[in-house]
């Protein structure tokens, strides 16, 4: 473990004496000071006065003085406690147990595996508890390799089955970005309990894989262990992920049936169901709050702004501040999504600046990314660009694609030209930057810059990634990718499509082939291209395995194309039904011939 030691163990103190004055025992015991104490300066009282109760060398008062110091620790209290714990000359395995819960909490976390390494060559073994807070050490600093030598160690000590450890060890791994492993370390505990289905449901769940999270749920429903507030946390993002409107009914449900329905949970049920397509439940759980703090009035404003109800999102943030609850800066992205989304950039430059002028919260990197996105979108593409050379922090390179794929819905190929090298210095592994400004230069007809391109990407190893929509159906959700039935042998959904879009030319549905962008591609062939893209795929299996007026639920993982929203306005208006489409920046609901995004997107 190549970590920094420590200075040595201080040996200030010789072996505490047997004798006590007679004043330690007619003054009050320090430990009883200790509830009453708020601040490391009072601790330090308590301190002088173990020294003058001859108190000071007592192994049980100075694991309570650095247990306060470790409790929410800065760098000044555990630095304290480091003094502390270099004063006592035998220090036991309790003492830095509690040493490394508090390292585990502080910015540098993988102090607590140096001191770890100076407590082995003590001669100290760890115990139950020591691996934990080691553990939860590694996973915040994503230290895979050293969290790789403390399972190591755990399996030599026979404790990677241990209710303490094998939650925290499942956990290290998903933090470190290896869900695989931690399966694995799942998969060998012959009979995990709910604590442990809680790590691992929340590993896939924080990793986007939420069919795994699910699949896992379900396993547990199966094993009558009964799910608690943090298992339903986990399912409930699993939900939002995919789409799964019915399943989170289901727990909705299951929430009311079990009095599981606290604040944070009911906030994660607003945000699954604006993330489903479904407003009006979100709006009704959180009518039905009696309690409603910052994070659940955020997410009631992000929920308005993503469904393109900007006016409305903006007016719950004046209700809140009426109400005197204090916004957050989750407050704000939802205010600027809102702004973003309907065309509002003053206002947009309003909440920018009130957010650090009046209520004190310094705008981050998602912040600031809004603000490009909103300028944008308006066509302001210089005043973007400015702003973003402007930041106080170095621009990432998703801020610079926010601007790409706004010059691309403006097609100013040269500022994206100008973009692109931008990106490409940060990160040339993004297939999708390489296509934008391949399409636009097809375009725009300069066929070389799109061989070269093209090669570019070649050569680099960047991948596109393929468009993707998924469709809830009796519960069971179905996933389409684009080009599906462009090789296809007929079957009864791309036949379905087939006519569908057939039916769609006889009320004016005009393919818009100038989105593909290939240059020996017969008109025919680019429309066929069209034709599969996902959305369309998705709402085709919706119309032919829903009842008629039932709504459509569809979620993308990109962008929705120009021509897949002109069809679905015309579906919605043929048909009769409303269609909600996800896509990765906001939701569209189709009704009537009209998008709720009023075609600004």
């Amino acid at each position: 473990m190549a970590t920094a030691s420590p200075p040595p163990v201080s040996t200030l103190y010789p072996p505490k004496e047997e004798t006590t004055s007679a004043s330690a025992f007619s003054a009050p015991h320090p430990l009883s000071l200790l509830p009453n104490c708020n601040s490391l300066k009072e601790l330090k009282q308590i301190q002088a006065f173990t020294l003058k109760t001859h108190l000071q060398r007592d192994i049980s008062v100075i694991n309570k003085l650095v247990n306060f110091c470790t409790q929410c620790p800065n760098d000044d209290s555990i630095g304290h406690a480091q003094k502390l714990f270099d004063e006592i000359p035998h220090p036991d395995i309790v003492l830095f147990n509690t040493m490394s819960r508090g390292y585990s909490r502080v910015d540098d976390p993988l102090r607590a595996m140096a001191l770890f390494v100076r407590v082995l060559n003590l001669g100290l073994f760890p115990d139950d508890y020591s691996f934990p807070s080691l553990l939860k050490a590694c996973a915040g600093a994503k230290a895979l390799a050293e969290g790789k030598q403390l399972h190591c160690f755990a399996v030599k000590l026979g404790l990677t089955h241990n209710a303490y450890v094998s939650p925290t060890l499942i956990n290290m791994y998903t933090e470190c970005g290896d869900v695989d492993a931690a399966r694995r370390v799942f998969d060998k505990i012959s009979d995990p309990c709910v604590v442990v289905y809680n790590s691992i449901i929340n590993g896939y769940a924080r990793s986007s894989r939420p069919n795994e999270a699910l699949s896992l749920f379900r396993e547990m429903q199966a094993s009558n262990l009964r799910p608690d507030d943090v298992t339903i946390l986990s399912v409930l993002t699993s939900c939002a992920l995919l789409g799964s409107l019915e399943l989170g009914k289901w727990i909705h449900e299951y929430v009311q049936r079990h009095g599981l329905d606290g604040v944070k949970v009911n906030t994660a049920l607003i945000d699954m169901f604006a993330k489903c397509g479904s407003l009006e439940d979100a709006i009704s759980t959180f009518e039905n709050m009696k309690i409603k703090d910052t994070q659940a009035w955020s997410a009631i404003i992000v929920a308005y702004a993503t469904h393109g109800h900007g006016s409305t999102a903006i007016s719950m943030f004046e209700e809140m501040v009426r109400t005197q609850v204090s916004p957050d800066e989750v407050t704000f992205l939802g205010l600027l999504h809102a702004c973003s989304h309907t065309g509002l950039v003053e206002e947009g430059y309003r909440f920018f600046h009130d957010m650090k002028n009046e209520y004190g919260i310094d705008p981050g990197i998602k912040h600031f990314g809004c603000m490009v996105d909103l300028l944008g979108r308006a066509g302001r593409l210089d005043e973007a660009y400015n702003f973003i050379h402007e930041l106080p922090v170095k621009p990432t390179p998703i801020l610079w694609r926010t601007l790409l794929s706004a010059c691309s819905s403006h097609d100013n190929i040269d500022m994206a030209k100008r973009i692109i090298q931008k990106i490409l210095e940060l990160d040339d592994t993004h297939g999708g930057d390489y296509v934008i400004l391949s399409n636009m230069s097809a375009r725009a007809g300069k066929w070389e810059d799109v061989d070269s391109l093209r090669k570019m990407m070649n050569e680099r190893g960047a991948v596109k990634v393929p468009g993707c929509s998924s469709i809830e159906v009796d519960n069971v959700v179905h996933e389409f990718f684009s080009g599906d039935g462009v090789h296809s042998v007929y079957t009864s959904l791309h036949h379905a499509l087939d006519q569908l879009i057939e039916e769609l030319k006889l009320v004016g549905y005009v393919p818009d082939t100038s989105l593909v962008c290939h240059a020996n591609m017969e008109e025919k062939d680019k429309e066929i291209t069209l034709r599969y893209h996902s959305e369309k795929l998705a709402i085709a299996f919706g119309l032919l395995n829903t009842a008629p007026g039932t709504m459509i639920r569809v979620v993308k993982n990109l962008r929705v194309c120009r021509d897949c929203h002109s069809a679905a306005k015309l579906v919605s208006l043929i048909f009769g039904r409303q269609i909600v489409l996800r896509d990765i920046q906001r939701f569209h609901q189709f009704e009537d011939g009209e998008c709720s995004c009023g075609d600004y997107w």
